[in-house]
C-alpha cells in the first residue's frame, strides 16, 4: 500500500480522538478557555449526561470576528505568545481543543468584545461564514451531538448519568481551582451546581467537600526552594473507598498524575490501611519552568524537573500534618456511632436516634477482675505499659481528677474491650486493642531511630515449618528480621528456628502467626526491595500481634494509663490500619439520643 496524507477531516477526527475522550473532556477544555479568558462567571448547561448538548457561557474578555474565526482552526492559539513551551502561564496553549470539538460535532460560537458582536457555526469540521450577533460581553459556545460524525466513538460513551457525574466532578475540580470564579452547571434544566464566588478556598471546598470535610481537616502549608504546597489533607479516620476523592492540582491546574498520588499513599502509609484513601485537596504552585504539562494529551499528568523535590515537599508536609493531628479522632466517627444506635421503642419527643440493646449487660464488674499477674497476657505489664496493680486496690478517681484530661477518667470496661471514660463534657469509648496497637507500634519505632529493637531471647528455639520457598525467603531477610529484633535461623529443609523476639511481643506471643504475616508483608511489597524499605510495615504487623488483645480485662489503673498514653503518644487517634481508636461523645449528643434537647 502506498504512503498518502490523510485529509485534514480525517486527521482532525483522530485528534479529537486524544484530546475530546468524552463530554467531560469537552466540557473542561471549553471551561478552561472561559478561565482563561478572564472570566469571572461561567454558566455550563448540558442535556443527555452532555451528549445532546453542552453549553457554556462566560462573561470573559471575548473573540473578534478574525479571532473567532481562527478558533476553529487547528494550532491556533493566543496562550502561547513567546511560542515558548517551557513557559506556559494559561490552562490551553495547544490550540487544538476547539477544533477538534468542531470536528466531532456541531458547534455554535457568539461572542462580543468592546461592543462588537460575532457569530460563527461548524458542522462535522465544516465552518460558516462568521455573521454579526447580540450577545453580550463574553463568550457563548453551544455543542450538540457530540460524536456524531464518529459513530464508533459514540457507541463507547457510558450512560448518560455516568457521563453527568463526570462533567460535575469536572466542573468540582476546577471551582476549587478558581474559588473567586461562580459557576452554575444545570443538568436537563436542573441547577446541579450553584457556585457563587468565594471568598476563600476554605469557603468553597466547604461548599463542594461538605461539612464533615471541613470539620475533619488539616490545613498544609509548606514551601521549599521556590514551590508552594497548600491546602487540606483529611484526618487518617476521615478515609473514603477509592481515591476519587483526592483533588491535585498543579498551577491551577486538575492532574491525577502518579508522583502526586503515591506522594499522597506515602504520606498516610503508616496510618491507613492499604485498601482505604484519604481525602485530599491540595494545591502545589511552581514556576512554570519546574514543570512540564505537554505530556499528555488532556494535560491529566506532569513532569516535574526536580521530582525529589516534589516528593519530599509533599510527603513531608503531610506526614508533619498528620502527626499534629494523629490524637484527634473524625467527628464523623462519633456521627456514625450516633446513627448505630436503636430506640427500643415509642419515645415521647424522641428524635428517633438509635439505642442497641445487647443481650446480658455486657459489662465486667471490677469486682470481678483478677490479679494481672495470673492472667494469661501479661505482655502489657511485662514491658511497663500498665501499672501492677490488684483488682481489690482499685483507685477509682476523684470527681473531677482525671475528667479534665482530653479522653477523661475510666469508669468501666464493657465486653472486655471497650473502655468507657468519662470527660467533662461527655464520654468516650475506647477499643483496648486498636488504641494498644499504636502505643505498641509507635513504641518499636522510637526503639529502631535510637539503636534497635529490644529483643528477648527464647530458651528454647521456636520452630517453625513452612514451605521450602517460604522459609528461603524469611532467611534473606534474616539480617534485617535481626534489627527488628527478630533473629531466625535455619533448621532444615522448609523450616526455620526462632532464636529471639522483639521484647515488646514477650515470649508468650504468637510467633508462627507473627511469622506468616511476615511472610505476608514481604510478599505484598515489590520483591526487589530489600525489608530495610519496608521496616515500618512490617513493625505495624508486629504491633499487631504485641498489643492487648480483646477480652483482655483491665483494671481501672490500667485503663487510665493507657488513656494517658494515648494522650501522650504521637497518631494515637487511629490504629495502624486507619481504624478509630476511641470515639468522643459530647453531652449534647448525648441528651439527643434521650430527647432532652
Amino acid at each position: 500500500m502506498r504512503i498518502r496524507y490523510l485529509p485534514e477531516t480525517l486527521i482532525n477526527q483522530i485528534a479529537a480522538g486524544e484530546v475530546v475522550e468524552r463530554p467531560a473532556s469537552a466540557v473542561k477544555e471549553l471551561v478552561e478557555n472561559s478561565i482563561d479568558a478572564g472570566a469571572t462567571r461561567i454558566d455550563v448547561h448540558i442535556r443527555g449526561g452532555g451528549k445532546s448538548a453542552i453549553t457554556i457561557s462566560d462573561n470573559g474578555g471575548g473573540m473578534d470576528r478574525e479571532e473567532m474565526i481562527a478558533a476553529l482552526d487547528r494550532h491556533a492559539t493566543s496562550k502561547l505568545p513567546d511560542e515558548d513551551l517551557l513557559n506556559i502561564r494559561a490552562l490551553g496553549f495547544r490550540g487544538e481543543a476547539l477544533a477538534s470539538i468542531a470536528a466531532v460535532s456541531r458547534v455554535t460560537i457568539q461572542s462580543a468584545r468592546d461592543g462588537e458582536s460575532w457569530e460563527i457555526s461548524c458542522i462535522a469540521g465544516k465552518k460558516s461564514d462568521a455573521a454579526p450577533s447580540s450577545h453580550p460581553q463574553g463568550t457563548k459556545i453551544t455543542v450538540s451531538d457530540l460524536f456524531f460524525s464518529t459513530p464508533a466513538r459514540l457507541k463507547f460513551q457510558k450512560s448518560e448519568r455516568a457521563e453527568f457525574m463526570a462533567i460535575k466532578d469536572t466542573i468540582s475540580r476546577l471551582a476549587m481551582a478558581y474559588p473567586s470564579i461562580g459557576f452554575t452547571l444545570i443538568h436537563d434544566d436542573k441547577t446541579v451546581l450553584k457556585l457563587p464566588a468565594a471568598q476563600s478556598l476554605t469557603d468553597r471546598l466547604a461548599a463542594l467537600l461538605g461539612k464533615d470535610f471541613a470539620e475533619n481537616a488539616m490545613a498544609i502549608n509548606a514551601e521549599r526552594e521556590g514551590i508552594i504546597l497548600s491546602g487540606y489533607a483529611g484526618l487518617p479516620t476521615y478515609h473514603r473507598g477509592s481515591a476519587q476523592y483526592q483533588y491535585l492540582f498543579v498551577n491551577g491546574r486538575s492532574v491525577r498524575d502518579k508522583l502526586l498520588g503515591a506522594c499522597v499513599r506515602a504520606a498516610y502509609a503508616d496510618v491507613l490501611h492499604r485498601e482505604r484513601h484519604p481525602v485530599v485537596a491540595l494545591f502545589l504552585s511552581c514556576p512554570p519552568t519546574e514543570v512540564d504539562v505537554n505530556v499528555h494529551p488532556a494535560k491529566a499528568e506532569v513532569r516535574f524537573r526536580d521530582p525529589g523535590l516534589v516528593r519530599g515537599l509533599m510527603i513531608g508536609a503531610m506526614k508533619q500534618a498528620i502527626h499534629e493531628g494523629g490524637f484527634a479522632a473524625s467527628s464523623t466517627v462519633a456521627a456514625g456511632a450516633l446513627s448505630s444506635f436503636r430506640v427500643p421503642g415509642p419515645v415521647a419527643n424522641s428524635p428517633g436516634l438509635p439505642l442497641r440493646r445487647s443481650g446480658g449487660s455486657g459489662f465486667s464488674s471490677p469486682a470481678l477482675y483478677g490479679n494481672l499477674a495470673e492472667q494469661n497476657d501479661q505482655l502489657a505489664l511485662d514491658q511497663g505499659f500498665f501499672p501492677s496493680a490488684r483488682a481489690e486496690e482499685m483507685h477509682t478517681p476523684r470527681a473531677g481528677e482525671a475528667e479534665a484530661f482530653p479522653l477523661g477518667a475510666a469508669r468501666t470496661q464493657i465486653h472486655e474491650n471497650y473502655i468507657i471514660a468519662q470527660t467533662e463534657d461527655g464520654l468516650v469509648i475506647v477499643d483496648q486493642h486498636a488504641a494498644h496497637e499504636r502505643l505498641v507500634y509507635e513504641k518499636l519505632k522510637i526503639q529502631m531511630l535510637e539503636g534497635g529493637i529490644a529483643r528477648q531471647g527464647l530458651l528454647t528455639p521456636e520452630i517453625i515449618t513452612l514451605g521450602e520457598d517460604q522459609a528461603e525467603q524469611l532467611l534473606n531477610h534474616a539480617g534485617s528480621l535481626a534489627k527488628l529484633g527478630l533473629e531466625i535461623e535455619p533448621f532444615g529443609a522448609g523450616a526455620i528456628a526462632v532464636q529471639a523476639v522483639p521484647a515488646l511481643l514477650g515470649a508468650k506471643a504468637d510467633l508462627r502467626g507473627l511469622v506468616m504475616d511476615i511472610l505476608d508483608e514481604i510478599s505484598d511489597q515489590d520483591t526487589s526491595e530489600t525489608l530495610d524499605l519496608q521496616m515500618n510495615s512490617v513493625l505495624s504487623r508486629m504491633a499487631c500481634h504485641g498489643s492487648v488483645r480483646s477480652g483482655r480485662r483491665m483494671n481501672a489503673e490500667e485503663m487510665n494509663a493507657l488513656l494517658r498514653q494515648m494522650e501522650e503518644t504521637p497518631l494515637s487517634g487511629q490504629c495502624n490500619h486507619g481504624r478509630p481508636t476511641y470515639v468522643a461523645l459530647s453531652l449534647k449528643d448525648l441528651e439527643k439520643l434521650f430527647g432532652r434537647t
